[in-house]
């Protein structure tokens, strides 16, 4: 299919969209405009606000009219959701208000689509829900399991980056690590953003020691960058079982010796979330760990071991 010519138009910012990014806002709004070719557009300042030029990190206000350029666009894609995304996010929700979906999310399920995945979360629940305006709220990886937000208002959307951003959202992780961990750690060190090393703060404490062997914790988020937990655990001699990318093969092998199938998978868990609200209250949300946990922590103990635990 040849590319397409999108003829000039213009947008109204609405009452819901005020205080939003228009960055952020023309990504929403402009689907299918590659992100790349919006950024060009408002850096030569083809993109007006209200007749004038607008940074990307300008926010808008309720009535500001954003005239868009005509643009040539590559033709046009589809997204084919698989019968099994579809299946396997309806069964995952596990909250839903008037403004906020959330998600227990399967291992192996990518949140978005991307570099060899057709389709992820994101997508599924669009096809779904045609019509809402769903966005990510944040992301975790395809690897790992657990608690997603998604929003459902773009009021909500703004309510819960703010939140992130500040560190008022409480988010709990656990996983199963290399090693014997003794006691609660604080690991501040930097992490590796696409902007260079970034700030990260964890802080992780033991929840059930398999020896020396291996060590479940419970890791909160202090600052969200990407592969934070990850990063942070093989930082401090404690690699994430099944973790390919910063984790340690032998540890790996180790563990799936004793999961089976279950134990192919990195055990990295998404587990709680505490999400202010916009009316002062607050949402407690739990994901317990998947079936296949049980099985491989089961098989990890010694015989001693679980004596002690009964």
């Amino acid at each position: 299919m040849d590319a397409y010519r999108r003829p000039a138009h213009h947008l109204t910012v609405s009452p819901d969209h005020a205080g939003r990014r228009l960055d952020k806002f023309l990504r929403s709004r402009l689907k299918g405009v590659p992100a790349g070719l919006i950024f060009r557009l408002l850096r030569k300042g083809a993109v007006r606000v209200d007749d004038r030029r607008a940074r990307p990190d300008h926010r808008l206000e309720a009535g500001e009219i954003i005239f868009i350029p005509a643009m040539d666009l590559p033709p046009p894609t589809t997204v084919d959701v698989p019968a099994p995304v579809r299946k396997a996010v309806v069964g995952a929700i596990v909250h839903e208000s008037p403004d906020l979906l959330v998600i227990d999310k399967p291992a192996d399920l990518a949140v978005h689509v991307g570099t060899g995945v057709k389709a992820g979360v994101i997508e599924a629940l669009r096809e779904l829900r045609p019509g809402e305006e769903l966005e990510l709220a944040h992301r975790i990886d395809r690897e790992t399991s657990g608690l997603l937000m998604v929003a459902k208002k773009p009021a909500m959307l703004r309510h819960l980056q703010s939140a992130l951003r500040d560190g008022a959202v409480e988010r709990g992780y656990l996983a199963l690590v290399r090693g014997s961990v003794p006691h609660p750690m604080r690991i501040d060190a930097p992490v590796p953003t696409e902007d260079g090393p970034r700030d990260a703060l964890t802080i992780v404490e033991p929840v059930r020691r398999f020896g020396r062997r291996a060590t479940l914790i419970r890791a909160q988020l202090i600052t969200g960058r990407k592969h934070q937990i990850r990063v942070h655990t093989a930082h401090a001699g404690h690699p994430i079982a099944g973790d390919t990318r910063h984790g340690d093969h032998r540890f790996t092998s180790f563990i799936r010796g004793r999961g089976g199938h279950g134990g192919h998978r990195m055990f990295l868990h998404a587990h709680s979330l505490r999400i202010p609200l916009p009316d002062g209250g607050h949402l407690d949300l739990t994901a317990p760990t998947p079936p296949a946990w049980d099985r491989t922590l089961a098989r990890l103990e010694t015989p001693d071991e679980r004596r002690r635990r009964r």
